[in-house]
């Protein structure tokens, strides 16, 4: 029982670890890296995520850190559905609210006799909404910080809206017979880190390339062969490369999908006007920053769409199109998939292994048979309005998760963050 409330213990503190719960995980940042036998390693600058005690208060632990580190910890978080959790807390409201009076007198002077609880001021203050405003205070859980009118907010209703409306848009991707894949092995979690060959054909069997004809596939793999694959080597931009940048951004701004993006992100006062959108797509996906020794060595678009190398591993690559031309020239070797998607019709979803002229990918995540604008509006989607965190959305019917990541050590234009990643979540 909490001392000089007269609640039952039980209740009570069902709702306050539901509480705490919620708000511990507003702020938590997460890597993509794993800490598999990394746990309580010494913090190394270079590293994307960290695998230490500190890595909680700085909040750059990897996504798998309470999985192999602190197990049980934050379970419905790393593990389970944040969703429900949510929903069990806005179930809540009424109880907290029938108990406002008792309990935040119990929170702010204590009982009779009794000294002061110590709770934090963030905990009071968000009892304080549910009581004073519960409606409220459930769209402030929800808005993105910066936009806090009702209009503004981008809810999860909202992102299985509209990626079901960019899903339909889709015009360029490829039909049932423009592509034929051959998944082979399906690996099991145990086996993903083997580094062994258990498929012995390629995984494309054919691919029309007709496709690669369409204006957004063709300046699209224009841009592929831009990048130096090594972390810590300075990328040398030229006015020619520059140019393929801006023909790939007037090329996928000329189809529906991107048009629609736009219409819904204007109307959610993101951006102004159709040139802020642009401008800030080239800042985002092709401004370079350093994932080396200070070295602008890096982009969002080079890591997830072309891939990288970093400590002998292959770091993004989450790209068919990519995938399958270097596969094609025998410099990509297929191992296995872990995860195949429940979908009959492209795009498809497939998590799988492979090395990349003898560097290993234990896990890559990737659309299969999408128009390069749908990959490049999906992964936009999510990082404007779920920056950091899992982005649930729709396609098709089915469910589907996108994570995106903001690069934190460099900005652009007052403060805006570059993408460092964004991929598919395969389980």
């Amino acid at each position: 029982m909490l001392p000089g409330c007269g609640l039952a213990g039980t209740g009570w503190w069902c709702i306050l670890r539901t509480t705490l719960l919620f708000l511990s995980s507003k702020d938590l940042y997460t890597a993509p890296d794993s800490c598999k036998e990394r746990c309580e390693e010494p913090y190394n600058e270079n590293d994307k995520c960290h695998c230490n005690a500190e890595c909680e208060m700085y909040h750059n632990c990897c996504e798998d850190y309470y999985r192999h580190c602190q197990p049980g910890e934050h379970p419905w978080v790393m593990g389970g559905d944040p969703e429900a959790a949510r929903e069990q807390l806005w179930d809540t409201k009424g109880l907290v609210t029938s108990m406002c009076p008792p309990v935040l007198m119990c929170i702010c002077v204590g009982g009779p006799g009794q000294p002061p609880a110590h709770l934090s001021i963030t905990l009071t203050f968000f009892l304080f909404l549910l009581c004073a405003g519960g409606e409220w205070a459930k769209e402030a859980a929800h808005t993105r910080e910066g936009f806090s009118s009702r209009q503004d907010t981008i809810t999860d209703e909202d992102l299985l809206h509209i990626s079901e409306q960019l899903y339909q848009a889709d015009h360029n991707k490829a039909q049932p017979t423009d592509i034929t894949i051959k998944p082979q092995y399906q690996a099991s979690p145990d086996e993903t880190g083997d580094q062994e060959d258990r498929s012995p054909q390629p995984l494309y069997k054919y691919v029309n390339e007709k496709l690669f004809s369409k204006p957004t596939y063709a300046s699209f793999i224009k841009l592929l062969d831009n990048y130096q694959r090594a972390t810590g080597r300075e990328e040398d931009v030229t006015a020619e490369e520059l140019r393929e940048q801006d023909s790939f951004l007037k090329e996928v701004m000329k189809t529906e999908l991107m048009k629609k993006l736009f219409t819904f992100l204007h109307e959610k006062n993101r951006y102004g006007s159709k040139q802020e959108f642009v401008a800030d797509l080239k800042e985002m996906w092709f401004g370079l920053y350093s994932r080396g020794d200070g070295e602008r060595d890096s982009s969002g678009f080079e890591h997830v769409f072309s891939g990288e190398v970093k400590k002998g591993k292959v770091s993004g690559f989450h790209n068919w199109i990519r995938f399958y031309l270097l596969e094609k020239q025998g410099i990509i070797n297929y191992f296995s998939h872990n995860f195949n998607g429940p979908w009959d019709t492209y795009p498809d979803v497939l998590g799988l292994q492979f090395s990349w002229d003898g560097f290993y990918k234990e896990v890559g995540s990737a659309f299969i048979g999408c128009s390069p604008e749908f990959e490049f509006g999906l992964y936009t989607l999510c990082f404007v309005a779920r920056p950091g965190k899992a982005c649930h959305l729709s396609l098709g019917g089915y469910s589907i998760s996108i994570q995106t990541y903001a690069w934190t050590k460099s900005t652009y234009s007052n403060g805006k963050k570059y993408i460092a990643t964004a991929y598919v979540i395969s389980p």
